[in-house]
């Protein structure tokens, strides 16, 4: 996948001056070789900070060496004035990101002259860390061996990459946002806290970027590889793959020619009604193929949809989808296919148009036209300016629904609940699949009703709850939700109910 920053990870040991620095970077040695046993590049520092000169040419070391994700390995009680200065000054560059953690004690044959009180150190440096206001990663118990501070070091790799990724981030939006999709309509103010640019744009500038590139000699080649990715069975409609390829084509020059400063991006794009009457197709399937590419699509101009699918991407390092949180699992279906581990309320079926990659589909996808615009547009025709889906049902995997969003008065929340997508029939049109999240019915009433999000959620392929709540902390939000046990009432949830 293209559009994911490059993490350098870089580790230096500190050392309080009353204890020997040799058990520092002892342990900071066996740190490095936990890593590269757990195949996590890491470059190793030889530089022990004990005091401001010794933080000043480790900074110079790392910065030298590339790193962009430093960890500072409290090997013992550590300087705190010095550690925390290092960090402080790694960080004026936004795009770095900074983890803490500590050693622990390795034998109680060893509590004299090998004792370092790295765990009492942790909490002075956090002291001092808090006096200079800087944001840095501490994991859920940041002291350990040096296999799980390997561990540790290979969450914060997925976290800084979330900070990195929306620091060098630029969304692209064509046109304005419906009015009947209101919902999808927030601030974007707060985008420019994370660091994140945002360039609207109209959709005649989009329509007028398609039409210069009519004829583009690179659309055949577009055309073979859709033409392979939909197989035989898929393309349903090849007469109209020259003209997603144009489009294809059209969305990435314009990425090219105006990312300016940024190096990443994504679009957020509007793409009804008059898009089909103007461009004589849905844009779905390609921005299914850009999502495979690490490049979310979202639809109808949904600015956060389209960050939440990146920050998705990031984390996962996989492709992701936007979904509705759509529509019930009728009765007679779930009694005949679903797992009984979970309520019928516990679960939902995601839709959307077509824009789901094809990986992340079964087998039997297929390229077809927008059931809801042919209705609207051409209903007593053959389909023709409606073409242009990706159809099929999601694979099962586990899955984390996840979502940033501004509120009205500009403040970002986020929610996200882990689940699964079910492998049973949906019977239904478009890019599906039934989803099941353990107390969805609660969740759906007192956070995604109760706080105003809108219908799109963001859908990744993992598990990745831990990483985006630690990423969250990072950037400053404050208030995420999450699928609460049953044993855990919500503020608003009724204890008589």
């Amino acid at each position: 996948m293209m559009n994911l920053p490059e993490i350098k990870l870089g580790i230096v040991a500190t050392s309080r001056d009353c204890f020997p620095a040799a058990l520092s970077e002892k342990r900071r040695a066996a740190v490095k070789a936990a890593c590269d046993k757990a195949g996590i590049a890491i470059y190793e520092s030889k530089v022990t900070v004990e005091n401001e000169i010794d933080a000043a040419n480790a900074l110079s070391d790392v910065i030298n060496a590339g790193v962009n994700a430093l960890v500072v390995f409290l090997g013992n009680f550590g300087p705190e004035g010095p550690e925390t200065q290092l960090a402080q000054k790694f960080l004026a560059d936004k795009n770095r990101t900074v983890m803490f953690a500590a050693a622990a004690e390795e034998s109680g044959d060893d509590l004299i002259n090998g004792r370092g009180d790295a765990y009492c150190g942790m909490l002075n440096a956090s002291y001092s860390i808090g006096l200079r206001k800087i944001k840095v990663y501490i994991p859920e118990y940041p002291v350990g061996t040096a296999d799980e501070i390997a561990a540790m070091i290979a969450d914060f790799a997925k976290i800084s990459a979330v900070k990195i990724g929306l620091a060098g981030l630029k969304i692209f939006a064509f046109g304005p946002r419906p009015f009947d999709f209101l919902a999808c309509n927030a601030p974007i103010a707060p985008l420019y806290d994370l660091g994140v640019e945002i360039q609207e744009n109209s959709e005649l500038d989009l329509y007028e970027a398609f039409l210069k590139h009519e004829g583009d000699e690179r659309i055949p080649g577009i055309v073979k590889e859709m033409e392979e990715e939909l197989g035989k069975n898929g393309n349903v409609y090849p007469a109209i793959l020259p003209k997603l390829a144009q489009y294809e084509i059209t969305l990435l020059d314009w990425a090219e020619k105006n990312l300016g400063a940024s190096k990443y991006f994504v679009f957020a794009n509007k793409c009804w009604p008059a898009f089909q009457t103007m461009f004589h197709f849905v844009p779905c399937y390609v921005n299914s193929r850009l999502a495979t590419r690490g490049i979310p699509v979202s639809c109808e101009v949904d600015i956060y949809g389209a960050l939440s699918e990146y920050i998705l991407t990031v984390s996962t390092g996989k492709p992701v989808t936007l979904l509705d949180i759509n529509n019930t699992v009728p009765a007679d279906l779930y009694s005949e296919f679903a797992p009984k581990t979970y309520r019928n309320n516990e679960m939902f079926m995601g839709f959307h148009c077509g824009n789901t990659a094809a990986c992340l589909l079964k087998p039997d996808k297929s390229m077809k036209y927008q059931l809801i615009m042919k209705r609207n547009l051409e209903p007593d025709s053959e389909p023709n300016i409606s073409r242009g889906t990706l159809e099929g049902e999601i694979i099962a995997s586990d899955v984390t629904l996840f979502r940033l969003q501004s509120t009205a008065d500009a403040k970002l929340r986020s929610y996200i609940a882990q689940g699964e997508v079910v492998d049973m029939p949906t019977k239904t049109f478009g890019g599906r699949g039934v989803i099941a999240i353990p107390e969805m019915n609660r969740f759906y009433r007192h956070v995604l009703i109760e706080k105003r999000y809108p219908h799109h959620g963001g859908l990744g392929f993992a598990k990745c709850g831990k990483i985006l709540f630690e990423a969250l902390k990072l950037l400053g939000v404050t208030e995420v939700d999450f699928n609460r046990p049953a044993s855990m009432l919500y503020p608003t949830e009724n204890p008589f109910a």
